[in-house]
């Protein structure tokens, strides 16, 4: 009897287990976004290479007693002929009085006229020697041309200084300071055909990444191309100068009160100054193969579809598509991986990006915020 109702159980409880089927898990869920058109800031990127005195501080001191020695005899020397000079204009004077009497001569009044205009020209000989003397004396004090941070001296109290003594130090202005980076023809070419209709120089700032990933706080302009390439490069040097003020809250004095340095290696980014409009999507959005750029869209019957894209200038969180993609058309950003060229999925919003944008990039422009983005120094 036992064994009778345990073989009713198993023959019961077999047709339900071979029956049983897993429910249906419906279209993989995917995050969209739509393409739309967005502004944003036009950068490009280049890599180049990067105690303060005032103007007329004095810097050094030449022996000047020979020199003083000099300047004092051509004024002696001046005074001199100047007093030998307002002699002979008075006896000139009387001469030419004595002329229309019936003792005046005129061989008397020639010669008068003659002693006069010898003695004026050596009075301006002698003001030209006193002249030259004030300048050599002028030498013996070397005073700084523009302000500016001074390197270490190469002479010391003491030493002998001639004109082949060389350079005594050398002295960088330091505020403004000049960025000077090549560009390639192609890229420069590019540069000039985006900016030249909207105002060449003016309508490009420079900004500047440090070396620690910082962008620098101050914006600078172009100001000058060179007229040459380099042939070994293909490059022109193109220089912009940006500001370099002392630094809030550290002394003047410092080592080091500016933030720039001279010969320091930048990153210098051009940028626009007007945002232009583009078609724009995340940048996650974007997958690459050998034949290259291309993303999902989803089509009016929820299925997923290859579309193969142009990039424009992009950057790490924003993609701008030059062509392949047509304006409202949704583009999956979220969950790639379950999407199949073809078949249905289940579109849903994609999650916001972060406000946070990477250093020294442009995103797209906020209505109620400017787009942020992101020193070889010779005087």
């Amino acid at each position: 009897m036992m064994k009778l109702v345990l073989l009713l159980l198993i023959l019961n409880v077999l047709p339900v287990s071979a029956g049983a089927q897993p429910a249906s898990a419906g279209p993989p869920a995917v995050g969209v976004v739509r393409a739309e058109r967005q502004q944003i800031t036009q950068t490009d990127e280049f890599i180049v290479e990067g105690a303060e005195v005032k103007k007329g501080d004095l810097l050094y001191q030449l022996e000047q007693p020979p020199f003083q020695a000099q300047v004092d005899n051509n004024k002696a020397n001046v005074a001199q002929l100047e007093a030998q000079h307002t002699f002979a204009e008075q006896q000139l004077a009387r001469s030419q009085y004595l002329i229309k009497t019936p003792a005046g001569q005129q061989q008397t009044v020639d010669q008068d006229v003659s002693n006069e205009r010898s003695l004026a020209a050596q009075v301006a000989s002698a003001k030209a020697q006193l002249d030259i003397a004030q300048i050599n004396l002028g030498y013996t004090e070397i005073r700084a041309p523009i302000d500016g941070r001074i390197s270490a001296t190469e002479v010391t109290e003491g030493n002998v200084v001639s004109p082949t003594s060389g350079t005594l130090a050398t002295l960088v202005s330091q505020d403004p300071m000049y960025v000077l980076f090549p560009v390639s023809m192609r890229a420069g070419l590019d540069l000039r055909d985006r900016y030249e209709a909207k105002g060449g120089f003016n309508a490009v700032i420079i900004k500047v990444r440090l070396t620690d990933g910082r962008i620098y706080g101050q914006e600078g302009k172009l100001d000058y191309v060179s007229p040459t390439v380099a042939t070994n490069t293909d490059t022109v040097t193109v220089r912009g100068i940006v500001p370099n003020p002392f630094i809030p809250g550290l002394p003047e004095g410092g080592p080091a009160p500016r933030e720039l340095f001279d010969g320091e290696f930048v990153t210098v980014l051009l940028e626009g100054v007007q945002p232009i409009t583009v078609l724009a999507i995340p940048r996650a959005a974007v997958l690459s193969d050998q034949q290259g750029d291309y993303v999902y869209i989803v089509d009016a019957q929820n299925k997923a579809q290859q579309r193969r894209i142009q990039l424009g200038q992009s950057t790490p969180s924003t993609a701008v598509v030059s062509s392949g993609l047509q304006e409202g058309e949704l583009v999956i950003s979220e969950g790639l991986q379950r999407a199949r060229p073809g078949e249905v999925v289940s579109p849903g919003p994609a999650s916001p990006p972060p406000q946070v944008s990477p250093r020294g990039t442009s995103e797209p422009s906020e209505p109620a915020e400017p787009a942020s983005s992101g020193s070889e120094k010779k005087p």
